[in-house]
């Protein structure tokens, strides 16, 4: 009897919901819609991009309530992701969009935009406008389409349908805006028409054109919505991509270099001071060294240096979540404040500015024994770690002696070491 219940339940919200949704198609109701010009530029540059293609990209921005209780709320689109290139499919009439790096990017601005709102200050270091205190959010995916399809396409209801149907994504409306290319520049929107699309001149003549489109879980079909594009400084600024996601193969060469000298390394991104946007931290620890580096990576390295911060070896589980071991570490932190100049260059790697921080503190390492290493096997994540030398091996039982070079190798510089990796190698483990 339970399990009926909650059927005529279900059953009723249903046809509740597609009541509604003829309500809304009848009145034409739809929400307010604004988009930064910052968003605008990046659409038409990348459509640009992939004039044979197919091309799209995700939508980040922020949803405002009414004034009123009968207002309709006002969506902002602030920003659209790149797709994963590694994975994303594009082809004259199919475009699939990748996951891993887009997901990464939208976790970053949102949580930079949280840590503004917390502040009370920007990425630009300008105040924070408070009518814009509310969550960045996903707000939909825009595609080109071939010809002049300016509207979505079968596929593209059952993909918006299945998205919001699934109760899991919390979402119960869409934006699904449509690029199509080479329309007539006399295509112009009449002033004071309410029209659902803009044009936008292309550098062979003619005009890029983008037709909005919103489709709500209840409505179930897609509704045209007006747009409006203001500047981008009428909102705080968003958080520039860093550089760790900017240049994936490069964090892949920096980690391997310190990892090739048997440190144990550990990257995450993490809020090191008051400033937006947050930094990508490493640590770094030596076996047979009481003292751990913290690292902090700015986002736009390598053009701005590393900083060096110095902690004593701790106990820790590697079982652990690693931020409450960074954070363990972090509360204490000397920071490496008097070193010497540095000839930083932007081919410089963080394996030469850790040499170069041990030397300034005492602490380099011994040379190498000339005719075995050390290398670590089958590490236990269950047994917590009491020293550095726990850091990267697991002790008595899990080192092997091997034989090793009479003249070992120098360390590849960065470039060379990139040079060497083979292109099939996919980024190893998380980040972020």
């Amino acid at each position: 009897m339970h399990d009926f219940g909650n059927l005529i339940h279900s059953e009723l919200d249903i046809i509740s919901r597609r009541i509604r949704g003829m309500a809304m198609i009848s009145r034409g109701i739809v929400p307010n819609l604004v988009i930064s010009q910052r968003a605008v530029d990046r659409i038409v540059h990348i459509a640009q991009g992939f004039i044979q293609d197919e091309t799209g990209e995700s939508m980040l921005g922020m949803v405002l309530p009414g004034q009123d209780v009968e207002d309709m709320p006002t969506i902002y689109v602030l920003d659209t992701i790149s797709p994963d290139e590694a994975t994303t499919v594009r082809m004259t009439h199919t475009f699939q969009q990748g996951d891993d790096l887009q997901d990464e990017i939208i976790w970053w601005l949102q949580e930079n935009w949280r840590l503004s709102r917390e502040i009370g200050v920007d990425s630009n270091r300008q105040t924070f406008d408070s009518r814009y205190d509310t969550p960045l959010r996903y707000l939909g995916d825009w595609h080109k389409q071939p010809g002049y399809m300016i509207q979505p396409s079968g596929g593209d209801l059952m993909t918006a349908l299945a998205w919001l149907d699934d109760m899991e994504n919390g979402m119960e409306y869409l934006l699904v805006p449509i690029v199509t290319l080479g329309h007539p520049s006399v295509t112009m929107q009449h002033e004071g028409a309410q029209v659902n699309y803009f044009t936008y001149p292309m550098d062979d003549g003619t005009d890029l054109r983008m037709d909005w489109w919103y489709i709500h879980r209840d409505v179930r079909v897609f509704q045209p919505i007006t747009p409006v594009i203001m500047p981008e400084k009428v909102f705080p600024a968003l958080a520039e991509y860093p550089w760790h996601l900017v240049r994936p193969d490069r964090i892949e060469d920096e980690v391997a270099l310190l990892q090739r000298e048997g440190m144990f390394v550990n990257p995450l991104v993490y809020q090191a001071d008051e400033d937006i946007p947050m930094e990508l931290c490493f640590f770094v620890a030596r076996p047979g060294s009481a003292t751990v580096l913290l690292l902090i990576t700015e986002h736009d390295y390598p053009h701005t240096p590393p900083r060096a911060f110095t902690a004593p070896f701790q106990r820790f589980n590697p079982a652990d979540d690693f931020y409450d071991i960074f954070e363990q570490f972090w509360a204490e932190k000397t920071p490496v404040d008097d070193l010497p100049p540095m000839d930083w260059q932007p081919e410089s790697t963080l394996l030469a500015f850790v040499r170069f921080v041990e030397d300034h503190l005492g602490i380099a390492p011994p040379p190498p024994a000339p005719k075995s290493v050390s290398i670590a096997v089958d590490v236990d994540e269950d047994d917590p770690i009491d020293s550095v030398d726990g850091a990267a091996s697991d002790l008595d039982d899990d080192i092997e002696e091997i034989e090793a070079p009479e003249d070992e190798p120098e360390t590849p510089a960065l470039d060379e070491a990139a040079t060497t990796k083979s292109t099939d190698d996919e980024t190893e483990g998380e980040t972020t």
